[in-house]
């Protein structure tokens, strides 16, 4: 996956915040998958991917519908903001490992 700025949480937090509750979690770790394969396949061919873009996790977010972006005042925006730091801090952990 391509280096992560805000932009890319703020992007993967509103999808989430347009998907039900019950299927954030499951949703924001398919997201970081498919920005994993879109960056691998862009490094073995030069070319963005077909359906998953450039790599980047803002390319997989915005393949899907982007709620409004509230400001932190937001709850519900916050704990999806949330959801996104905690699954990406477990993928560069997992990444170290390996």
């Amino acid at each position: 996956m391509r280096p992560v700025l805000h932009g890319d949480v703020s992007a993967a937090a509103r999808a989430l915040l347009a998907a039900l509750p019950q299927n954030r979690d499951r949703l924001c770790i398919r997201m970081i998958h498919e920005a994993e394969l879109a960056d691998k396949h862009v490094g073995q061919t030069g070319k963005l991917h077909p359906v998953f873009g450039n790599g980047s996790l803002m390319a997989t977010a915005r393949n899907r519908q982007l709620a409004d972006e509230p400001g932190f005042d937001d709850v519900q925006y916050c704990r999806c903001f949330e959801i996104v730091l905690r699954h990406l801090i477990r993928f560069q952990i997992s990444r170290t490992r390996n």
